[in-house]
């Protein structure tokens, strides 16, 4: 498959879910078996320690671990970790940990224990910035209640602290704004269900859920979408929405998840706080599922 990458950012980059054990300890071997399933399935990259990674339960070893797995898996060039943390100088040290294991960039939510102004928001980036690595920032205005806006990430990006944003308001109009305030930010689109509707407005990445389960599937809809084939793209959205959109939803990473035992993966359990589906959510996305490989659109996946 032509690859059209040439930044550590671009293209599929895949927030990797985490394989656990039933003990809920982390099958390691599994998560680099998975790392190199998804390069080999066309995806350009994995983000590991992201929200689908369940980085808040990990341990400060955990989190090392995982990175170093994925670095010698799939290469530093394909792994852009998450390094969001409480305080601006932890997530630092957690860049440049990912610096000292060989990875290409790093992702980076805005302040999460509370609701930061602007002058925080370009304190916390301008400190993890200076640990050298590319940084992208991701916006989720829903979990972290700090919206990067395009005015605001104009100026991250003006100061030299960003290479791209993350973009997962869910607000498509923002892509045209984003270009408008900082024409050299790259736009990477960050929830599933715009996924589309991103790539037309110019993203040129793709950090995504869903490939967990159906890499080739969604690699395709990424390339022909970024393509602006939409004639291909359009069919393959439509069949795929129905479970793009729970990665937009709380429950994700369990859905997720289930979505990859039903392709013949190894998606398991989730460490607390998070509880298994609820009945009428794992029929919902078990039936979307069952549905999308009855339609053969995941046997090259399996």
């Amino acid at each position: 498959m032509t690859r059209t990458r040439v930044k550590p950012w671009h293209g599929v980059m895949t927030a990797t879910a985490l394989p656990l054990e039933e003990d809920l300890s982390i099958d390691l071997d599994g998560y680099a078996a998975h790392c190199r399933w998804l390069v080999d399935g066309g995806c350009d990259g994995v983000v590991p320690n992201g929200s689908l990674g369940e980085y808040q339960t990990l341990t400060e070893q955990e989190r090392i671990r995982v990175v170093e797995t994925a670095v010698a898996a799939v290469g530093g060039d394909r792994v852009m970790p998450g390094v969001s943390a409480y305080g601006a100088l932890e997530a630092r040290r957690w860049a440049e940990r990912a610096g000292e294991a060989g990875c290409g960039a790093v992702m980076l939510l805005p302040p999460n224990a509370y609701r930061a102004d602007e002058r925080g928001v370009l304190e916390h980036y301008r400190e993890v910035a200076r640990a050298g690595l590319p940084v992208v920032a991701y916006n989720n205005p829903f979990d972290t209640r700090v919206d990067l806006t395009p005015a605001l990430l104009a100026r991250l990006h003006a100061e030299g602290l960003i290479v791209a944003v993350k973009e997962f308001s869910g607000d498509v109009r923002r892509a045209y704004e984003i270009a408008e305030a900082a024409p050299g930010l790259d736009l990477l689109a960050g929830a599933d269900d715009v996924l589309l509707e991103l790539a037309v407005a110019g993203a040129v990445g793709w950090v995504a859920g869903y490939p967990n389960a159906l890499p080739h599937a969604c690699v395709a809809l990424y390339r022909a979408a970024v393509a602006g084939d939409t004639r291909s793209a359009l069919p393959l959205y439509r069949a795929l929405h129905p479970l793009l959109r729970w990665d937009s939803r709380p429950v994700f990473v369990q859905a997720i998840k289930l979505s990859m035992d039903l392709a013949g993966l190894r998606g398991g359990p989730s460490r607390p706080p998070r509880t298994p589906l609820a009945p009428e959510e794992e029929a919902a996305v078990r039936a979307a599922t069952e549905k999308i490989l009855a339609e053969g659109l995941g046997q090259e996946d399996r």
